[in-house]
């Protein structure tokens, strides 16, 4: 039986699917439940099963590249990167957010409609161009991979394209949300040759999912 590598995205996605690879009977060792741990790459009960642990942004192209040939990857690095060499399998339910325009409150949206530019803080730049140039709008992006919110407020922009849940951090500094550009949950996704090749490999593990997901 050939082994097969699921990458997993760290961070709050994380925290929702601990309870998922429970009820799918998937137990990773200890270690990667330890925050403190620098492991990267964890054994699980089955003998032909491992977990890599990445950045979300990083799951779609280690599957993409058939490093790995099971991920979980939300729909804004889907489209973000929409890698033909993926197949999106099951929605897992969890993982729910928004990729939304936010703008400075003081910031009159006709600046930009008047003159057909404006700049973008976000580190989604393909989804971000797409979006504005479809109204018309040429967006330059400035890529930031974090603090995003931090942008308008020390004057490098007005504009800024992020994931939104509660609001709270573009209320804490002094942003609106002005516009959404996807509803976000987070997919099961594989890579599609390894699907070809382990079909029943992969396919036992996918129907476990589904069966938990779909009742």
């Amino acid at each position: 039986m050939r082994d097969i590598i699921l990458a997993l995205p760290k961070g709050r996605i994380l925290n929702e699917l601990v309870p998922l690879l429970k009820k799918v009977e998937i137990e990773p060792e200890q270690d990667f439940f330890d925050n403190k741990s620098r492991k990267l790459m964890f054994r699980t009960n089955k003998e032909n099963l491992s977990i890599i642990k990445v950045r979300a942004f990083d799951v779609a192209t280690f599957v993409a590249l058939g490093a790995a040939q099971i991920g979980v990857a939300g729909d804004d690095v889907l489209n973000e990167f929409d890698y033909k060499e993926i197949y999106n399998v099951l929605d897992l339910g969890i993982g729910k957010c928004r990729l939304s325009v936010a703008e400075k409150i003081d910031v009159k949206k006709e600046n930009f409609q008047n003159n057909g530019h404006i700049m973008v803080a976000t580190k989604y730049k393909n989804t971000v161009i797409n979006f504005f140039a479809n109204k018309g709008v040429r967006a330059e992006c400035i890529k930031l991979n974090g603090a995003i919110e931090l942008a308008p407020r020390l004057g490098i922009c007005s504009t800024i394209v992020d994931l939104v849940s509660t609001g709270r951090t573009l209320k804490e500094n002094n942003l609106k949300e002005s516009d959404v550009l996807l509803k976000i949950t987070s997919k099961l996704i594989v890579n599609k040759i390894s699907y070809k090749i382990m079909n029943s490999e992969i396919s036992k593990i996918i129907n476990k999912f589904s069966r938990i997901i779909n009742g």
